[in-house]
């Protein structure tokens, strides 16, 4: 029986194979495709002399030479591309050449790598054959960037010659990276740039019909000829994609609102889950409306996502609601606001018209009581948290009832540690004008000033962050007096050295006992519904005292906690410390006790998970965490939810991609991630940010920035971090100084560096992106610079 050959016409489904299926398809389109036909069930080795006549009809037209390429079932497909796994042979001039290669694409279907490749079995082999193009350049355009994920960016790879070469990755593309807009983000090309201007444009416009018609991110192969015609090649889906990254962003308060990273990417920093955005995201969304209630900028609690967005998996503090509340106040201009938030002031930000002075004057008598009163309801938060009991039956939607009750539980602990927090920076906020005037007013500088206010804030006692890390040393120290069992915990993988102390009756593990009922739930992230808390990760909570032991082992041993200096000057800036002190210490108790809340309901949704994975509604226990919960209401019913779950699943492969982006630290309208992070130059070897804790250091630089990178930092070092929260804190028994991108004077790792004596620079922007690790600098932590000395 002899080959059949099919026209390109005459396709009109994936038969004949994806690399088929897609060319039909361009040419449907319209978009220019090089003559040819394809040869159906190659692999059954048949006779080939009809389909050589077809090839020589190609010939007598002069469309030779021809490239036979595999267009196997299977290949270029939604799930698989099968890239570069089957044979293609270009050039082909002759009959024998041409009957040779069809022999040779056909066979490649039983190779190894094939196999190795897939394990579906063998596929039926097609083949087409296109002729040739001559081309003056080729390559590839993918309609989303496959590395990171976005959807909204264009990248196209172009090489000088034939494409073979960028294939087989012999030579270097050109590389162009477009935004949705059609402009330049990223242009890394040689010296004599393959594509001119007019024909990027042309590839993206094609290449983005193409997507458009198809309902999904294409990866497609081009060629231009020597007359400048531009040619499609091939068309497939991007296989390795997750679900859009901004596929659960909240909606926008208003398209020319500000929002910021700052501030809050202190409580929760990195890319979270959807549940966590619908519990935590929706709960300090709730707290500050209700805030801006007691103000009267707003009547009423409105709608979520007024006050917090949530977008591309991050969260963001919108500062235009904020000035609502400014304009309503005594003494806190847009300046005071902006700075307060960023650590400096945000131009993008209008102020509105100021209200009047009668109405601004009940508006600040009003929040400032509704803070300073703030004690009751915080003596009231045990109480109120123990009221909640996590769910333990097996009624999916019982449980998610009782749930319910525990986010608005949730709601009402966090406007406590609202209140608490803005009981802390009325008074940190004044006492900081105050001395940075004075200050000015003596010729010492703006910066003295703040200086002079992170020594005078030092010295609150009994703040929760201190006391926690305090007992923790008092664990490690307990062991390290035993050095054979110091030695044993270190010699252990991290968890397993966790799990054998607390089982120990040693008093090292009475003492770790006695940490994990008081402190297990804190840990990195804590707000994260799914991130574990320290008592359900050990390899975590090992990892960190694993480093500490290792110091306290060390024989140069760290100096004595400071003695704080009595507070000088006149009775109010005393008042106004002490004030100071007093919120510091309230609002890690708050946050303490939010956290605890937290963990009571992630352990809830956990359950959850379980039930609904044991009964087979979801896949895997996890996944409960990729829906947000007006979703979990259709989850727990009893309708076809097979559409969510899929969501879900590509929600949980988007989690990393979103959590490696990066964003401007202000952006007006919806913050859109960096494409190529713009490089950050040090002024005279000097960065400058806020200074937060006294003192000077000179040390070797150790850029961790995530909290796995901080299991690396050795005794003496400087900790240069985007941003610390109470998950970081046990690294400050062991490190010289602490750096960080974002913060402020009240921050949690301003507060207990200060209260261990570390010099502090905070809200830097740039540190952890012009540092790195084995630099060495010199930190000023009163000055507020940072200063690189050279290399170790």
């Amino acid at each position: 029986m002899s080959l059949t050959t099919i026209e390109f016409d005459q396709v009109v489904d994936d038969r004949y194979g994806g690399k088929a299926a897609g060319l039909a398809e361009l040419r449907r389109l319209g978009l220019a495709v090089p003559v040819g036909f394809v040869i159906a069930d190659a692999s059954a080795q048949d006779d080939i002399e009809a389909v050589a006549q077809r090839f020589s009809e190609l010939a007598a037209t002069g469309a030779t030479p021809v490239a036979v390429r595999s267009s196997a079932v299977g290949e270029d497909g939604d799930d698989q591309s099968f890239a570069g796994q089957y044979d293609t042979v270009l050039g082909v001039d002759s009959a024998d050449g041409f009957a040779a290669a069809v022999r040779k694409c056909a066979a490649s279907v039983h190779s190894r790598r094939v196999a190795s490749y897939s394990e579906n079995g063998t596929a039926t082999m097609h083949l087409v054959v296109q002729q040739m193009v001559d081309a003056r350049a080729a390559g590839v355009v993918f309609t989303a960037d496959p590395t990171t994920g976005r959807r909204d960016l264009t990248v196209i790879d172009a090489i000088a010659g034939l494409g073979e070469a960028l294939v087989d990755g012999t030579a270097s593309p050109d590389h162009i990276v477009l935004d949705s807009l059609g402009n330049t983000a990223v242009r890394d090309v040689g010296a004599a740039p393959v594509l001119s201007p007019e024909e990027i444009s042309a590839i993206r416009s094609d290449a983005l019909r193409v997507a458009r018609h198809w309902g999904r991110p294409m990866d497609l192969e081009w060629a231009i000829d020597r007359s400048g015609t531009l040619w499609w090649l091939q068309a497939r889906p991007i296989t390795t994609l997750p679900g859009d990254l901004d596929a659960m962003d909240s909606p926008l308060a208003g398209t020319d609102h500000v929002y910021t990273r700052c501030n809050i990417g202190e409580m929760m920093p990195g890319a979270f889950c959807p549940l966590t955005a619908s519990v935590s995201g929706y709960a300090i969304d709730y707290a500050m409306q209700m805030t801006q209630v007691v103000a009267r900028a707003q009547p009423s609690y409105e709608r979520p996502w007024r006050q917090v967005g949530y977008f591309y998996g991050h969260m963001f503090l919108n500062l235009t609601e904020g000035t609502a509340l400014s304009s309503g106040l005594l003494g806190n201009s847009l300046e005071q606001f902006s700075t307060s938030i960023c650590g400096r002031v945000v131009d993008e930000l209008k102020a509105e018209p100021p209200k009047p002075f009668a109405r601004r004057l009940v508006n600040t008598i009003r929040l400032t009581t509704y803070a300073l009163s703030a004690g009751p309801a915080i003596r009231r938060l045990e109480h109120r948290i123990a009221g909640f009991r996590i769910p333990t039956g097996d009624h999916p939607r019982e449980i998610l009832r009782q749930l319910e009750f525990g986010v608005e539980e949730y709601c009402h602990v966090t406007l406590t540690h609202v209140r608490s927090s803005s009981r802390a920076a009325v008074a940190a906020n004044i006492l900081e004008s105050v001395l940075i005037k004075q200050a000015v007013e003596n010729g010492r500088g703006a910066d003295e000033g703040r200086a002079e206010a992170a020594r005078l804030m030092a010295g609150a006692s009994d703040v929760e962050s201190a006391l926690m890390l305090e007992e923790l040393d008092a664990v490690v120290r307990t062991l390290a007096t035993d050095r054979p069992a110091a030695e044993r915990f270190l010699a252990a993988e991290p968890g397993e050295a966790v799990i054998r102390l607390a089982a120990a009756s040693s008093p090292g593990g009475e003492a770790l006992r006695q940490f994990s009922a008081r402190h297990g739930h804190r840990g990195y992230r804590e707000l994260c519904m799914r991130d574990p808390s320290w008592a359900e990760d050990p390899g975590g909570l090992g990892s960190m005292m694993q480093v500490m032991v290792r110091s306290a082992l060390d024989p140069a041993h760290r100096p004595p906690l400071p003695a704080h200096e009595r507070t000088p000057g006149s009775a109010p800036i005393r008042m106004l410390a002490r004030l100071a002190r007093g919120g510091a210490r309230g609002r890690e108790t708050t946050k303490s006790k939010m956290a605890l809340m937290a963990h009571a309901l992630k352990l809830g949704y956990r359950h959850l998970g379980a039930v609904l994975a044991e009964s087979g509604r979801l896949p895997d226990a996890d996944l409960v965490f990729f829906f947000d919960r007006a979703e979990l209401h259709r989850i727990v019913g009893a309708g076809d939810i097979a559409d969510l779950v899929e969501g879900a699943l590509l929600r949980r492969r988007a989690l990393a991609y979103q959590d490696s982006l990066e964003f401007d630290d202000v952006s007006v309208g919806r913050p859109t991630p960096l494409i190529a992070p713009p490089p950050h130059a040090i002024t005279d070897n000097q960065i400058v940010g806020r200074p937060a804790g006294r003192g000077s250091v000179e040390g070797v630089v150790r850029v961790a920035k995530s909290i796995v990178d901080a299991r690396e930092v050795q005794r003496g070092e400087i900790l240069v971090a985007p941003v610390t929260d109470v998950g970081w804190t046990p690294y400050f028994t062991v490190i010289a100084a602490l750096v960080t991108d974002i913060g402020s004077s009240v921050s949690h790792g301003a507060v207990v560096a200060r209260e261990y004596g570390l010099p502090c620079v905070v809200n830097t922007l740039v540190a952890t992106k012009v540092l790195r690790t084995g630099d060495r600098v010199r930190v000023d932590g009163e000055r507020g610079v940072v200063t690189r000395l050279g290399p170790p």
